[in-house]
């Protein structure tokens, strides 16, 4: 191989040498600095904002929670992808290209909305649930 050719990958390796001593720096200097010492049972115990901690450290958490949350990260970021083609739809109605960004735009937001109707009807928007009870269990 040429040098020529070799000089272009120089700086991917630097970068790559320093995010290496940077990281085996940071091993390096939690091992030296941080306390050693005899653990006790005021040590190994969960810190709760100087209360003492009453159960387990261990709780059950509602699906809902995530399933709301994931559904929030979702839909947020898909509405942040409208905006970019929203700033330049003037641009790109004037290149003759007006027509298919409408389509393609209108097929996003169709998406969009899709995903909305199913969690709706789903019922992961509704956040206290009722339970039907099937009567014919018994039977």
């Amino acid at each position: 191989m040429p040098e020529q050719t070799l000089n272009v990958f120089m700086p991917v390796t630097i970068m790559m040498a320093i995010a290496v001593i940077l990281f085996v720096g940071a091993l390096a200097a939690a091992r030296l600095l941080s306390p050693r010492g005899k653990k006790t049972d005021e040590k190994v115990m969960p810190y709760e904002c100087g209360e003492e901690p009453v159960g387990t450290a261990w709780s059950l958490f509602n699906v809902r929670f995530y399933v709301v949350g994931l559904i929030f990260i979702i839909f947020d970021v898909e509405s942040v992808l409208m905006f970019p083609v929203a700033a330049v739809f003037k641009k790109l109605n004037e290149a003759g290209n007006g027509v298919y960004v409408l389509i393609i735009f209108l097929s996003f937001i169709s998406v969009l909305l899709e995903g909305i109707a199913y969690c709706w009807k789903k019922g992961d928007l509704d956040w206290v649930r009722s339970f039907i009870v099937n009567k014919n269990i018994d039977k």
